[in-house]
C-alpha cells in the first residue's frame, strides 16, 4: 500500500466515524425533542380484554407528531421500525414488536384511525398504511400521535381500520393520519 492510499483510506474512516456521530447525535436530540410529546408509553394491561380483531402481521414503521407524517418521534423507543403483530382489544390497541418495546393504545386515548399513503419511515402509495391517532396520557403537546403500521397483507388493512374504529369515542374527531403528502 501506498503512502497516498493509506491518507485516502484514512481520510475515509474519519469522514465515516464522522458521519455515525453526526447521525447518533441527530437521533439524541430528536429524542429530547419529542419526549415532551410522549414522556411514557402506556403500560400494556395484564388483563386485555375481549380479543375483537387480530392478531394482524405488520409492521411498525413509525410515530409522528399528529398532522406531520415526516416529524417522527423517537423518545421511549417509538423510532425503532420493526416487525409487529397488532391485535385490537376491549381496552385498545396492542402492537407487540420484535426488537423493540410493545406499544399499547389504551382506548380511552384513541382519538382516531384512517388510511394514508405514507409516514415519516415509508411511503407506500394508495392508502396502504394504517395510521392510528392518539394522544398518550401526560403529553404535553395535545396534538396528540399518528402511529404508522403496515399490515402484511392487503385484505387486513380494511379489517384493522374497522376494528379500531370501533373502539373510539362517539365524539367525532378528525384523525391525525389524514395529512396531505407532498
Amino acid at each position: 500500500m501506498t503512502a497516498r492510499q493509506a491518507v485516502t483510506i484514512g481520510a475515509m474512516l474519519v469522514l465515516l466515524v464522522l458521519a455515525l456521530w453526526g447521525a447518533r447525535v441527530g437521533w439524541e436530540r430528536r429524542r429530547r425533542r419529542t419526549l415532551a410529546a410522549v414522556p411514557t408509553i402506556p403500560a400494556v394491561p395484564d388483563e386485555l380484554g375481549a380479543l375483537l380483531a387480530g392478531p394482524f402481521d405488520a409492521v411498525y414503521v413509525s410515530t409522528t407528531l399528529a398532522g406531520d407524517w415526516l416529524e417522527r418521534v423517537v423518545a421511549n423507543d417509538l423510532g425503532v421500525r420493526s416487525p409487529a403483530q397488532v391485535s385490537v382489544h376491549d381496552t385498545g390497541v396492542l402492537v407487540r414488536r420484535t426488537g423493540a418495546h410493545d406499544v399499547f393504545v389504551p382506548r380511552a386515548a384513541l382519538r382516531g384511525v384512517a388510511r394514508a399513503p405514507g409516514i415519516a419511515g415509508k411511503v407506500v402509495g394508495r392508502d396502504g398504511l394504517v395510521v392510528v391517532s392518539w394522544l398518550p396520557p401526560g403529553a404535553a403537546d395535545d396534538r396528540g400521535l399518528d402511529t404508522g403500521l403496515l399490515p402484511r397483507h392487503v385484505a387486513d388493512r380494511e379489517a384493522l381500520v374497522a376494528a379500531v374504529a370501533a373502539l373510539e369515542p362517539q365524539t367525532p374527531a378528525a384523525p391525525g393520519g389524514n395529512q396531505e403528502m407532498p
